[in-house]
């Protein structure tokens, strides 16, 4: 079973310095709640290249890994395919002008893990995670505000 989710938040910072701040993927722990993520492959502006993010707090946690499918610095696009364990399945994120800045958009297609017991309780579970997502969406919007490369 897969879940779909997309989010949108609306950035204070013209799409080009959204889309750098997106993908600088060594900072991305700096708005994305207790994550840290590392290229691990390639450049990690490319199709091919491949990225690890540690997401959780002490030993409580898992590592998602990733793989860049497309990559479009004109669309301001990126999508992965998430390879791990835990997190398997797409994403999608991409950056649109707006007035007064940009908006990021968020989205996955993740395929529940555990089977029976994670369709089960991902009812459960998703409220907190999409809320996790919201907050580090904002905290995002922030940081492109004052993003320097």
């Amino acid at each position: 079973m897969t879940t779909d989710l997309e989010l949108t938040v609306d950035v204070p910072a013209d799409p080009d310095t959204t889309w750098r701040a997106a993908t600088d993927w060594a900072r991305q722990g700096e708005w994305m709640l207790s994550t840290t993520v590392a290229v691990t492959g390639g450049d990690g502006r490319s199709v091919g290249s491949t990225l690890s993010a540690r997401t959780g707090l002490g030993p409580l946690g898992f590592t998602d890994t990733m793989e860049i499918t497309e990559w479009d610095d004109v669309a301001r696009r990126c999508v992965v395919l998430h390879t791990g364990r835990v997190v398997r399945g797409g994403g999608v994120f991409s950056v649109s002008e707006a007035a007064g800045g940009s908006v990021f958009h968020w989205g996955e297609q993740l395929d529940l893990p555990l089977g029976a017991v994670g369709r089960a309780g991902w009812p459960v579970v998703r409220p907190a995670f999409v809320g996790g997502v919201r907050l580090s969406l904002r905290r995002f919007a922030e940081f492109c505000a004052g993003y320097r490369p």
